[in-house]
């Protein structure tokens, strides 16, 4: 979207933890506001309409009804947007980037050493969704376990942690497309 620009790479207007999108993983995407490539958002339009404000948070009207299909995603999870800039706003930006980019090294090491060509979107909505404490406790026990194992095992082992941490939460680890859009 022309004029839309920003610095912050991890973390999106709307409260999407671009960081941790298979997309950009990918190269797929330059993230909310990385310059050439952009989507038309209609949050950013949004945004811009009110005085080019970095974070929803800062808006008057915030969380306005762009809030309420949360519980869906596209190639990154919606769900916790709401809960993120809430956290973001009370932490502060360079605890929240701190802990981004933890979340993100994690993402990376696990998609490097226990992706099997299947596990990049469970390894990313468990990024997003866990909490840091559970993702340091996934690596620590998958270093002790999978030593020397096939690819194929240890990402069983990887998936199979990162599920039992997501039920001792009461988390869902599928990506929940809106009704009548299928996943690419």
């Amino acid at each position: 979207m022309k004029d839309f620009i920003r610095a912050d790479q991890l973390f999106s207007l709307c409260g999407l933890n671009c960081g941790l999108c298979t997309m950009r993983l990918g190269g797929y995407c330059p993230g909310c506001g990385g310059g050439k490539g952009n989507q038309s958002c209609a949050i950013a339009r949004c945004g811009l309409d009110h005085g080019g404000i970095a974070y929803c948070w800062q808006c008057g009207e915030f969380p306005c009804a762009r809030y309420k299909e949360d519980e869906y995603g596209s190639f990154i999870t919606h769900q916790n947007r709401l809960r993120d800039l809430e956290k973001a706003r009370r932490t502060g930006m360079e605890a929240y980037h701190a802990e981004q980019r933890e979340k993100c090294g994690i993402l990376h090491f696990l998609l490097e050493n226990y992706n099997d060509g299947r596990r990049k979107t469970l390894f990313a909505l468990a990024a997003n969704l866990l909490e840091l404490e559970d993702l340091r406790e996934i690596l620590e026990r998958l270093s002790d376990k999978t030593a020397g194992l096939p690819l194929r095992e240890r990402a069983g082992r990887a998936a199979a942690l990162c599920r039992e941490a997501a039920v001792r939460r009461g988390i869902d680890l599928r990506l929940r497309k809106a009704p009548g859009k299928s996943e690419k």
